[in-house]
């Protein structure tokens, strides 16, 4: 399966990666279709930030009216894993959805892409565009 997501998203991603690091950074991944156009990073509000992430739920209020009004759609999330692979984790997998949602997670100086359909994750083929 594939994704398009703008080289602006995957910037972002790894930028807020660095900058939260030794902490998990998480964001929501906005666009339409299977095209990501942008990452809007928000506030870790887990206790454990180290090892967790817990997107802030304001954050994906605000997201989703603004997708009700018209704007990107809230397509899936994103965070980091400051010390382990950019794949999903043991704790990924226990807490996901398995709504069909895109996560995007960042660790050591990569950006993958999954889709968290029913049975589990799904790698996605990401293919980066201007726009």
């Amino acid at each position: 399966m594939d994704i398009e997501v703008t080289r602006a998203a995957v910037d972002q991603i790894m930028a807020e990666a660095e900058r939260a690091h030794p902490r998990e950074c998480c964001g929501i991944l906005l666009g339409e279709g299977a095209r990501v156009t942008a990452a809007r990073p928000a506030p870790n509000v887990h206790p454990s930030v180290e090892t967790h992430f817990e997107i802030d739920p304001q954050a994906l209020i605000d997201a989703h009216r603004a997708a009700r009004a018209g704007k990107a759609q809230v397509l899936g999330y994103y965070h980091s894993h400051p010390n382990g692979r950019a794949a999903p984790s043991s704790t990924d997998q226990a807490w996901a959805a398995h709504d069909g949602r895109v996560w995007a997670i960042a660790a050591q100086g990569e950006v993958t892409f999954w889709r968290d359909d029913e049975a589990g994750f799904v790698p996605l083929s990401l293919r980066a565009i201007d726009r």
